[in-house]
């Protein structure tokens, strides 16, 4: 893996991974396109490092806007951690669950099999793909046709915050589902503010992504330890560089995707991700 690779990885991770477009689908596609195998060691670990200088740029962008909504007294940052706490643990216990059932079902009788073994597979990222482009579409159309805007002072409650975390555990299994694409659609046509849908959305990217992170690692060090594959100390480095350039790709990520929202262009992503399954599409018919 070149230094080229790493920095056209980390830039479209980035990119993808902040806007709803779904950041997994377009690095696995990139990674096959450059001839590189998304389930080696080394690509896992360069992925996890990607998903933590994402994780930052959310934090540095955000945080003057969860200060001034969610800090500004015990009262708020109590009621923000609750609902935080709930869309979380509904995401767990949903995403852990099909999670389950999948690999009990389709890797029956197959030792040491995951569900990330199904993540390069297009013929799945294509659907998933689909699926939330016509979501987003969705959600585009109804805020277009509304008269009145929800408010974005406008308090989230709890029944919205449990459908935004039970749809991210929808999100976990599935490469091309994006997470934020979903997430903030569900909350707009709950009738959440889109800046306020927005936010929830990545404070929920940025405490799930440790746990996420932590559990990568376990199964990059868990193959590792099976097949007994080359250290991965000389990889570090191009990850942490890699991890540079997705901080800064994720910050110009966020610029536009609030300056889309405030536009009322929602649904251009939906349009975006019809035209990209089709694509992903296109490529496994061709053999990727």
């Amino acid at each position: 893996m070149s230094l080229l690779n790493v920095v056209v990885l980390a830039i479209v991770q980035g990119l993808a991974e902040l806007l709803p477009v779904s950041s997994s689908a377009h690095v696995i596609v990139a990674e096959k396109l450059m001839g590189l195998d998304p389930a080696a060691p080394q690509m896992t670990l360069l992925l996890v490092m990607l998903h933590s200088g994402t994780m930052f740029a959310v934090i540095v962008y955000f945080w003057r806007s969860w200060r001034e909504t969610y800090f500004k007294s015990v009262v708020a940052f109590k009621r923000f951690a609750a609902l935080v706490i709930l869309a979380t643990v509904l995401t767990a216990i949903i995403g852990e669950a099909i999670i389950k059932i999948i690999e009990s079902t389709a890797f029956a009788g197959v030792p040491h099999a995951q569900i990330e073994d199904l993540f390069g597979h297009l013929e799945i990222i294509a659907p998933a793909l689909a699926a939330v482009g016509v979501l987003i579409l969705i959600a585009g159309i109804w805020e277009r046709r509304q008269r009145a805007p929800a408010a974005a002072a406008q308090e989230m409650s709890a029944m919205q915050a449990a459908l935004i975390g039970a749809v991210q555990g929808l999100c976990l299994p599935f490469r091309g589902f994006s997470r934020s694409g979903a997430t903030i659609s569900v909350g707009m046509l709950a009738g959440v503010a889109k800046s306020r849908a927005e936010s929830f959305s990545f404070a929920l990217a940025v405490v799930i992504t440790p746990p996420a992170v932590a559990r990568e690692l376990l199964r990059v060090m868990h193959a590792q330890k099976l097949e007994h594959t080359a250290d991965l100390a000389a990889a570090v480095v191009p990850s942490l560089l890699g991890a540079v350039f997705a901080f800064l790709a994720g910050l110009v990520a966020l610029r536009w995707l609030s300056r889309w929202l405030e536009r009322g262009r929602w649904y251009v992503f939906g349009i975006y991700c019809l035209l990209a399954a089709a694509a992903v599409a296109a490529l496994h018919a061709r053999g990727y």
